[in-house]
Formats: structure tokens, sequence, C-alpha cells
């Protein structure tokens, strides 16, 4: 991910400074343990400044409202407490090419200064502190200790005290070529390498695109260059110096991340706040992506490992309660023959009363014939007792493993591709919380977690982001992301002439064909949903998938049965091509600029 340096956060503060200050601050409000947000409100607009302390994503810029969750965090309760109804009105560097911004709050545009809130974008480093106009921290989002570090402490109470200072050389624009090869030249390295180590404000990206921008190679030794190639370096080198002075910045995307000078850019972005927000919202909510659904996947094979070996022994269990019957036979005989019998005996073989086969019955040759009789219908009847207590037992299990394999084969198929799928992804997360597989980490009260959940219930059917697509007759397909998706779909959102899929005894998404009263699918409308069906189920890379649909009055979902899993009846059998979806999903995604990992 890259990192906010000393050229995007000039151009980021200068846009603020232009359109933001001054502004009143109304409230704030604490994302998550690494971001705050500002509520800023001027003459003519309201927004929402995100300064984040994330070790790799630390940054200053203007972002989305926040959700409607309960802000729980001691920092953003202080800042609110101290900041609230002051007035911004300055963003500055607290000295020159310093990675520090002190927002400074007054009471009203032009008086003194009371607060001063840091904002310190040092990547692992990074940090907000609030410190009165006595220059004393009065709150930090993170503090530091002495047995943290020796060189800068960060504690409440204690003066604030600056960054130490690099030690680089201060760029200058007017600097000469010659003065400037010289410094670069003065150890041979590589470009880069030189760069970096010898001037301050330059990171990695930066350094690499202003050297290919030149036409060199970063890996290229300095004193392998031509006089033309310096040249070449040093009018890209005065170009940054140029933007930074004059406050020139083009935003955009590039192959590798972004930039705010133009350079290398294949997407043009209508500001640098919105550059930074869309840039770092789109990759925290991919690492999020991934750790969460490592997480549930982990915990799913735990799971199934488990209730495999359950379901296992209750197989076992019945299989040996299947020789219930064997035991009464063999009593049976042992009391019609009981005059076979002799004492001592420990095995005896008798005749069978309907087959005239030889039965061999093994005996305690302690016991008499009917104590070994009584000793066989005892061991019949524990059996039989051990059949009808198993055999509802192995049905819950497999029901529950059914319901497992369908949740992981929702997860293993979801990938980063937008919010919406970081969305569906959390809320197989609550399922699984809810259904008590996984442990709730926000560990606030019921009653709470009860409230939030009913709110973010009514708001997310509302606005229901399943998969969506259209046949090509026009007919809307709706596919379900998880299990909350596929009940509402299935038992709220359907009507009595849609048509509802999924694949044949496979663990898949529930597919709705949505029809308009008197309207008939053809043939092609159907079989396209039924590529799709089978595309997103469990069967995504076989060549043939069966898949049945139905009209949705006839999918029931058992009493007590655990979300998603529903029973069917008159249903049509069609075969679905998962290959063929396949291919109209890279092509619509492409489309909507998207590149899916299919």
């Amino acid at each position: 991910m890259q990192a906010v340096d000393f050229t995007t956060l000039t151009a980021t503060c200068q846009e603020l400074r232009r359109d933001w200050v001054p502004a009143r601050l109304e409230t704030v409000y604490q994302r998550d343990r690494y971001t705050i947000l500002l509520a800023l409100r001027t003459l003519n607009r309201r927004g929402w400044l995100s300064i984040s302390w994330h070790p790799q994503a630390a940054r200053l810029c203007l972002s989305q409202p926040p959700p409607r969750t309960p802000d729980t965090f001691t920092f953003s309760e202080q800042l609110r407490h101290q900041l609230v109804g002051l007035a911004l009105v300055d963003l500055v560097t607290i000295a020159p090419w310093e990675r520090v911004i002190d927002l400074q709050f007054a009471r009203r545009p032009g008086e003194v200064i009371v607060w001063h809130l840091y904002s310190e974008i040092m990547n692992k480093y990074s940090n907000v502190l609030l410190v009165n106009a006595e220059n004393t921290i009065v709150t930090a989002a993170h503090q530091v200790s002495n047995q943290q570090s020796r060189v800068r402490p960060i504690q409440t109470g204690q003066p604030y005290e600056c960054p130490p200072p690099l030690l680089a050389t201060i760029p200058r624009l007017d600097e000469s070529l010659t003065a400037w090869q010289e410094r670069l030249c003065l150890v041979p390295k590589s470009l880069k390498q030189n760069l970096l180590q010898t001037y301050r404000g330059l990171s990695s990206p930066l350094a690499i695109a202003l050297i290919q921008t030149a036409g060199l190679n970063p890996d290229r030794a300095t004193n392998s260059l031509t006089a033309t190639e310096w040249q070449a370096l040093f009018t890209q080198w005065q170009t940054w110096l140029s933007c930074l002075q004059t406050g020139e910045f083009t935003p955009g995307f590039t192959e590798t991340g972004y930039t705010v000078l133009g350079w290398q850019m294949r997407e043009r972005a209508n500001s640098v706040q919105e550059l930074l927000d869309r840039y770092y919202t789109a990759h925290l909510n991919d690492q999020e992506f991934q750790q969460l659904q490592h997480r549930i996947q982990q915990k799913l094979d735990n799971l199934q490992h488990k209730l495999a070996l359950k379901i296992a022994g209750h197989q076992a269990r019945l299989a040996e309660a299947n020789r219930a019957e064997a035991y009464r036979q063999q009593a049976d005989l042992l009391m019609a023959y009981q005059h076979q019998w002799q004492p001592g005996m420990q095995r005896i073989t008798l005749a069978d009363f309907a087959t005239g086969q030889p039965v061999e019955i093994s005996l305690d040759p302690e016991k008499s014939a009917i104590q070994n009789a009584q000793k066989l219908y005892k061991q019949h009847q524990k059996l039989k007792r051990a059949q009808s207590a198993i055999a509802p037992l192995l049905v819950a299990d497999q029901a529950e493993w059914a319901y497992l394999e369908q949740v992981a084969t929702i997860v293993a198929q979801m990938t980063p591709a937008s919010p919406a799928d970081l969305q569906a992804l959390q809320e197989v997360r609550d399922e699984l919380i809810q259904q008590g597989y996984l442990d709730d980490p926000l560990a606030i009260s019921r009653q709470a977690r009860t409230v939030t959940k009913a709110a973010s219930r009514s708001e997310s059917l509302a606005q229901l982001d399943c998969h969506r697509y259209q046949t090509p007759q026009g007919f809307e397909i709706l596919i379900g992301r998880n299990n909350r998706q596929n009940d509402y779909l299935t038992f709220r959102l359907a009507n009595e002439y849609d048509l509802w899929f999924h694949t044949q005894e496979i663990p898949g998404s529930h597919v709705l064909l949505r029809l308009q009263p008197g309207a008939v699918p053809d043939e092609q409308d159907l079989q396209f949903t039924a590529d799709l069906t089978a595309y997103y189920s469990r069967a995504r890379e076989s060549d043939r998938v069966p898949v049945i649909y139905t009209a949705p009055c006839h999918v029931y979902k058992p009493k007590g049965a655990k979300p998603g899993m529903v029973i069917y009846k008159q249903e049509t059998v069609i075969w679905g091509q998962p290959q063929r979806a396949k291919a109209q999903i890279i092509l619509k995604s492409k489309s909507l600029g998207r590149y899916p990992h299919l």
C-alpha cells in the first residue's frame, strides 16, 4: 500500500486550506482504532475530514460520512469535549519538509489559538495529539511510554515535542545542476537509493516515478549516466519542486498506486481528497476483507473437521446398533435349543429357524444358557435404545454439516471487488456470531447489540446489494451474496410470477428470476439463469451442473432451520454450464471498470 508522502500531504492540505478554512467543528466520530472523522461546516458546505494514524494508511483527507453505529472510543470523546463548537482556522506544517500538520482551533476566526490537533503522518510512527495553548498534551491516539521509546515518549500532561528532525538535505529549486549532481554521485549507488538517502521529502514511489518519467531505470548506477540523462533527470526534479512551490497538482491513479503530479497517470481524479479517500478505502477494505475471510474460513474448517468426526462416530454406533436383531435372534435360538448347551461351553452353533443355516453364538462359560440368552436380550435392548437416540443426533449433525458447507461455499467464492462484498462478508460473520459459532468481538451489552442489529437489518434490507444480471430478453436476475440475502430473496422479495433457481443437492446461492405478470421466459433465459446459478455454487469449476427451478411458493424453510437452508418441491431440472457464465461475468465486470479474481 502506497504511503502518504510529503508531496501528497502538501497537496491535500492546500486543498483543505482553500476550501475548508475557516470551518466550524460540529462533532467528532471515531470510526475504528486508527481513524477519527471531524464534521466540518463552512458557509456553503458540510463534510467529514478523516484523520488516520493507521501504520500503513496514515492520511489526512475528506471522506464519506461515518456509519450509524455507536462511537465507544475514549479518544473521540475527549476531542468532542474540547473541540466541538470551535473554528478550524488553519492547517500548517510545524517545520519545513516535515509530515506533521497542525490543525489550529480558535473560538472564532481571527482570535487566539486555543487548541492544536497535531496529525503526524509518519507511517508506523503516525499519531494524533491534542495539545492546549500551553503546549501540554491533553490526549493522544497512541501514548508512548519511556520503556517504549527513550527518544520521544508521548504521555498526557507532558509538553509536546516535535519529532526528531530529519538529517537529509532539504531540496531547493535554486540548486544548480552541478551541485545537485555532485551530491547524488558522492557514493556510487543506484539512482533511487541516492535520491532517497540524500534529500528529504522523497518517498520510494515518488523517486521511482520521477526517474522513470525522465526515461531512466531506477536501478541504474549514478556513475553510468550521460550528461544528457543527467539533464533530463534534473529537469524532472525541478518540475517536482516547482509543483510544490506553486501548488499546481494533478491527482490521478497509476497502475500501481496514485500520484498528485500527473506522472504515469491512467485515470484522472477530481481532487486530491477524492483520490486519497478512494485509494485507501479500497485498499483497507481489501485488507479487512482478506483478514476476515481467512478468519472465517479457518473457523469453518475447524468446525467441519470436528463435526466430521462426530458424524463418523454416530454412523459407527448406528452400524453397531443395526446388529440388534442379530443379538435377539441368537437369544431366541439359545432359549429354544438350551438342551444342547453344556457347562463350560465358550461357543455353540445352532440352526437358524427360517433358513436352517448354522449360526455361531459366543457364550460366557461361567453362565448358564438362560443367563447367556438374557445377556443377549439386554444387548439387543441396549442397541435398540442407542439406535433411537443416535439417529436424531446424526440427522441434526448432518443438517449442521450442510449449513456449514453452505456458508463455506459462500465465503470461498467471495472476492473484494467492491465495498458490497466486504459488507456481505461482515453479514456472514454476524450470522455466525448469532448462530454461536464465533465470539462477538464488540463485547457490547446485549441490549445495545440487539438495537444495533435491528437498525442495521432494517436499513440493509431496504438497500439490498445482491448480484444483479439481465437475461437476453432483459429479465432481471438477483443472486444472494450470503444466507441473509438468500432468505430475503426467497421469502420476502419473490412474488408469484418469479422463478426460484438453485443447484440440485449442491451448496450455492439462491437465484431469483424476476418476471412481470404474463411474461414467459424462453429457453435462452432459463439457460442463462441456470448457468449463473451453477457458477455461484460449490460446483463452479465443473463443466455441467444440475440446476432446479420452481415457483417461490414451492420453497419452504423447515421449522428451526438455519439461515439459507430450505426444501423445495415440484422442481424442474436443467443443466447449467458455469464456465459459460464466467465469461459473461468477466465481460460485465470489465464494462464497470472492475477486474474480478475469477
